[in-house]
């Protein structure tokens, strides 16, 4: 095996997962990102799409987003998005409801400024599938 790809597959393999869970990424999101299983809960679908950002994954953003709301996001936007943050952390404040989840994710956008977004998702599980149907912004005010 090539030593350059001997490097890539084991950070790929030892890398800590970017959704903060404390598991390496291939036991955690990877394979979700990889449509090998979906994930169970909202919670673990924020999760996975925190990581998305990290990553970035546009095209498992897309795919997580409920299909009525595809049309208000492009693949690419979502993308540039994770490309142009620097993805700190991700912190799961609350879980009030079985398809609800506030969280607060940190990053350092492109002008290098420290930034917090804090939002209270909402998901709908449709044919035992999790998707992404909005978020309203909190302040920390």
């Amino acid at each position: 095996m090539p030593l350059f790809l001997y490097v890539f597959l084991k950070k790929r393999y030892t890398m800590k997962c970017p959704c903060c869970s404390n598991k390496l990424y291939a036991e955690c999101c990877q394979p979700y990102h990889n449509k090998e299983k979906y994930a169970l809960t909202a919670e673990a679908l924020m999760r996975s799409r925190f990581s998305a950002f990290a990553i970035p994954n546009g095209d498992y953003l897309m795919n997580t987003t409920l299909p009525a709301k595809r049309k208000f996001h492009t693949k690419e936007e979502m993308q540039e998005w994770g490309e142009i943050n620097q993805w700190i952390k991700l912190e799961i404040v609350n879980v009030p409801t079985i398809n609800q989840v506030e969280f607060k994710a940190y990053y350092i956008d492109q002008d290098q400024n420290e930034q917090l977004h804090h939002e209270l998702s909402v998901f709908q599980k449709m044919n035992d599938r999790w998707y992404y149907v909005s978020g309203e912004f909190l302040n920390d005010n």
